[in-house]
This record gives structure tokens, sequence and C-alpha cells, in this order.
């Protein structure tokens, strides 16, 4: 079977079976009355039947057409549930995303985004895989989760799409003698001991550069497993450490026994944002979902500018 009616073809039969008259049946479908009739005729031609009786009073189906023209309802109505299936499918972001994130931004971040995901997109369903920034690289690259949300990545064939930058602050033990400062300067770290990260983490990279800038050592035998650890640290006295604005802003205390302090002369920031693949099939809704956190970055001062104070 070579032969198949065109969509537009069925839906001069429908057209044609619902208003017995060409030309009422040609404006219906936005096209000229020879161009319905040509196609008409074309169909008929190639089912070697006729279909539509023409005479004085009108036009009307034969049995075979009006058995045609119910079936291509059927298949028109299919065809339109398609459309609908993708705009659904557009509405809700595909229905499930698995996102990953980095212990180090997500938790601080995400809770904002998601209810205005649920807002914006109730049926949406979001599972998270917090991790490494590393390992949450690798698995976007492979497939095994769809996006992720973080630090700018390293891993080839990733598409990243920023959302803000966040600031860099560097936490030193109250009692030390650089939290009287207001702000401090390389020289002043010069020398100075940093807790860091373990491998994997970007903030360990961040601290790494800021140690050769200053010329700092980063304490070999201690890597922290989170922020929270390296806190507590810093707070007895073992050393001092780098914590991104936000993970500050929510765990930060008075009587905690660590002190903020932005560095004047060192670019302390790191670039935020979403990252899929490259030529992921779902990446307008991956877009969308960047779309969405560029107003929780603005609300959540996500933008470059820092804590006005310390502490």
């Amino acid at each position: 079977m070579s032969y198949r009616p065109t969509f537009r073809q069925l839906q001069y039969v429908v057209a044609l079976d619902d208003l017995r008259h060409f030309g009422r049946a040609a404006s219906h479908c936005h096209v000229s009355q020879p161009t319905l009739s040509v196609q008409i005729a074309l169909l008929e031609q190639h089912l070697e039947a006729p279909l539509f009786d023409r005479g004085t009073f009108g036009v009307a189906p034969t049995p075979l057409g009006a058995e045609i023209a119910r079936r291509s309802r059927l298949i028109l109505a299919q065809l339109d549930d398609i459309v609908m299936l993708a705009e659904a499918d557009r509405k809700r972001l595909g229905g499930l995303i698995r996102l990953g994130t980095v212990p180090s931004f997500g938790p601080y971040f995400l809770p904002a985004l998601v209810r205005s995901l649920h807002v914006q997109y109730s049926d949406l369903k979001l599972y998270i895989r917090e991790d490494r920034p590393l390992d949450i690289e690798r698995a976007v690259a492979e497939g095994q989760i769809d996006c992720a949300i973080g630090p700018e990545p390293h891993e080839e064939g990733l598409h990243f799409r920023r959302i803000g930058i966040e600031q860099i602050w560097v936490g030193v033990p109250t009692e030390h003698p650089l939290a009287t400062q207001a702000q401090l300067t390389l020289a002043e770290l010069k020398g100075a001991r940093f807790l860091s990260l373990g491998a994997g983490h970007r903030l360990a990279e961040v601290l790494r550069s800021l140690a050769e800038a200053a010329g700092a050592a980063i304490v070999d035998d201690y890597e922290g497993t989170s922020l929270d650890a390296i806190r507590q640290m810093v707070s007895i006295g073992m050393g001092l450490s780098i914590f991104p604005e936000l993970y500050a802003r929510s765990e930060f205390r008075e009587g905690d026994g660590v002190t903020l302090r932005l560095v004047s002369d060192w670019s302390g920031q790191r670039t935020i944002g979403f990252y899929w693949r490259e030529g992921a099939g779902r990446a307008a809704y991956f877009e969308a979902l960047a779309r969405e956190a560029d107003g929780i970055a603005t609300l959540e001062n996500l933008t470059g500018h820092s804590m006005s104070g310390g502490g």
C-alpha cells in the first residue's frame, strides 16, 4: 500500500461532509474552492471510488464517503491529542526532571526555587541528587541525571547557563587579630593556614587560588567533608577558610565564633548557573528552569554584591 491520504485531504473530507457545500467547506479550511475541489478529486482518484455525490441540490457523501469522513474525524482527533499531549508536557516541563546540585549551594537556594516551580508548574516532579560538583558534572554528562545547578562546570560537553555570581567570604576565628579588620588584604593573609573541603569540590579550587595569591598555606592534615564541619573547625581556632554567601547568610549567627570578611584585592566570587548536556532534547525545559531561577537569584541577592557586614 503506497498511497496515503494527506492530513489536509482528511480535513477537506470532514469539512465537506459537515457543510455539504464546496464553497463553505473551502472557506472553513481557509483555502480557495478550486484547491479543495482538486484535492477531493485527487483523493477519489487515488482511492478509485467516489466519496461525494455532486448534484443540483448540493453535495452528499456516498456511503463510503460517510465512513471515510467518520474515520477521518477520529484520525484528526488523535492528531489533536498529540499536539495537546506535547503542550501538556511543556506545561509541566516533561513531568519529571532529575536535578543535581552541590552541598555548598543547593540546600540554600533550592527551597525558594522549588516553591516558585510549584506555582508555575504544579505537576512537575523534581528528583534532587546532592553530591560533589565533580560527581554531579559526570552524572549529567553521562545521562544519569538531566541537569544540575551549581558552580560553572569543567566537564566537556555541557552547556552552562549563568543565573548569577555568588560572593565568597573569608571566615576567621572571632578571637583572631584579623577579625578586627573591616576588610582584609592578600598581604594580611600571607602565612595564614586555611582549612579546605576535599577534592572534587569547586570551593577547594577557589581556596587554592586565594592561598596562592596570598602566600598562604592549606592545612594538609585536614580535608572537610562539609562547610558545617569547617565552620566548627574555624570557630575553635584551627585555621581560616572560605564560605559562599548563601551558605553564610543561612548558617552563620552571632556568637558562632567566626567572623566573615571580604578580601579587598581579591575577586572572591563564583559563577552559578544551570547546566545540561549539549544537544539535550529537553534543553528548552532546562532553560525554563533557569529562567525561574533568575528571579530567585535576584531575591536571594545572588548578584555578585556582597553582604554589608561580617560575623
